[in-house]
Protein backbone atom coordinates (compact mmCIF):
# COMPACT_ATOMS: atom_id res chain seq x y z
CA UNK A 1 0.00 0.00 0.00
CA UNK A 2 1.53 3.53 -1.01
CA UNK A 3 1.21 6.43 0.39
CA UNK A 4 -0.93 7.49 -2.35
CA UNK A 5 -3.90 4.85 -1.35
CA UNK A 6 -3.46 5.41 2.58
CA UNK A 7 -4.10 9.19 1.50
CA UNK A 8 -6.84 8.66 -0.55
CA UNK A 9 -8.65 6.05 2.28
CA UNK A 10 -8.45 8.92 4.58
CA UNK A 11 -10.20 11.11 2.00
CA UNK A 12 -12.34 8.77 1.67
CA UNK A 13 -13.27 8.33 5.14
CA UNK A 14 -13.59 11.92 5.81
CA UNK A 15 -16.52 12.09 3.00
CA UNK A 16 -18.37 9.00 4.64
CA UNK A 17 -18.20 10.38 8.02
CA UNK A 18 -19.49 14.03 6.72
CA UNK A 19 -22.29 11.73 5.36
CA UNK A 20 -23.32 10.36 8.21
CA UNK A 21 -22.92 13.95 10.05
CA UNK A 22 -25.48 15.71 7.54
CA UNK A 23 -28.65 12.28 9.03
CA UNK A 24 -30.71 13.28 11.15
CA UNK A 25 -29.61 12.86 15.17
CA UNK A 26 -31.65 9.21 15.64
CA UNK A 27 -30.11 7.96 12.42
CA UNK A 28 -26.53 8.80 13.41
CA UNK A 29 -27.07 7.40 16.70
CA UNK A 30 -28.03 4.40 15.00
CA UNK A 31 -25.58 4.51 12.12
CA UNK A 32 -22.62 4.72 15.55
CA UNK A 33 -24.15 1.33 17.18
CA UNK A 34 -24.29 -0.35 13.66
CA UNK A 35 -20.49 0.32 12.86
CA UNK A 36 -18.99 -0.74 16.67
CA UNK A 37 -21.21 -3.90 15.81
CA UNK A 38 -19.77 -4.26 13.01
CA UNK A 39 -16.25 -3.73 13.37
CA UNK A 40 -16.27 -6.33 16.68
CA UNK A 41 -18.27 -8.90 14.96
CA UNK A 42 -18.29 -7.95 11.26
CA UNK A 43 -17.07 -9.45 8.41
CA UNK A 44 -13.47 -9.57 7.27
CA UNK A 45 -13.61 -7.40 3.84
CA UNK A 46 -15.86 -4.51 6.26
CA UNK A 47 -12.69 -1.84 5.30
CA UNK A 48 -12.24 -2.58 1.73
CA UNK A 49 -16.14 -3.16 0.97
CA UNK A 50 -19.82 -1.68 0.49
CA UNK A 51 -21.39 -2.45 3.34
CA UNK A 52 -20.95 0.99 5.58
CA UNK A 53 -21.39 3.63 2.64
CA UNK A 54 -24.11 1.09 1.55
CA UNK A 55 -26.16 1.86 5.27
CA UNK A 56 -25.58 5.26 4.81
CA UNK A 57 -27.07 5.49 1.45
CA UNK A 58 -29.92 2.90 2.78
CA UNK A 59 -30.61 5.77 6.20
CA UNK A 60 -30.21 9.15 3.27
CA UNK A 61 -32.64 7.78 1.43
CA UNK A 62 -35.33 6.86 4.48
CA UNK A 63 -34.50 10.55 5.57
CA UNK A 64 -35.44 11.96 2.74
CA UNK A 65 -38.94 9.93 2.75
CA UNK A 66 -39.51 11.21 6.16
CA UNK A 67 -39.02 7.69 7.59
CA UNK A 68 -37.54 7.15 11.10
CA UNK A 69 -34.57 5.18 11.53
CA UNK A 70 -36.15 2.09 13.29
CA UNK A 71 -38.94 2.24 10.63
CA UNK A 72 -36.55 1.22 8.40
CA UNK A 73 -34.26 -1.71 10.65
CA UNK A 74 -36.40 -2.60 13.10
CA UNK A 75 -35.81 -2.24 17.14
CA UNK A 76 -32.96 -5.21 16.76
CA UNK A 77 -30.06 -3.13 15.51
CA UNK A 78 -27.47 -6.13 15.89
CA UNK A 79 -30.10 -8.87 14.32
CA UNK A 80 -30.69 -6.12 11.24
CA UNK A 81 -26.35 -6.28 10.90
CA UNK A 82 -26.33 -9.98 11.22
CA UNK A 83 -29.10 -10.28 8.74
CA UNK A 84 -26.23 -7.96 6.35
CA UNK A 85 -23.55 -10.12 6.88
CA UNK A 86 -24.74 -13.16 6.90
CA UNK A 87 -23.63 -14.73 4.17
CA UNK A 88 -19.78 -13.38 4.77
CA UNK A 89 -17.01 -15.13 6.54
CA UNK A 90 -16.23 -12.87 9.94
CA UNK A 91 -13.82 -12.28 12.53
CA UNK A 92 -15.40 -15.00 15.19
CA UNK A 93 -15.48 -17.62 11.59
CA UNK A 94 -11.74 -17.08 11.56
CA UNK A 95 -11.05 -17.57 14.72
CA UNK A 96 -13.40 -20.24 15.16
CA UNK A 97 -11.26 -21.80 12.40
CA UNK A 98 -7.93 -21.19 13.75
CA UNK A 99 -8.37 -22.93 17.54
CA UNK A 100 -9.95 -25.58 15.88
CA UNK A 101 -7.65 -26.37 13.08
CA UNK A 102 -9.33 -27.11 9.91
CA UNK A 103 -13.29 -26.45 9.32
CA UNK A 104 -15.08 -29.66 10.09
CA UNK A 105 -11.87 -31.29 11.50
CA UNK A 106 -13.10 -33.20 14.64
CA UNK A 107 -11.20 -32.96 17.71
CA UNK A 108 -10.19 -35.91 19.89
Amino acid sequence: MSIQDIIEGKKQWRAHTARVKALPPDYQIVYKEMQKYLFKVGPVSLSDGSLLPGIVDFFEEGAAEGKGVLELIGTDVAAFCDDLIKDSPTYADAYQESISGEPGAKRQ
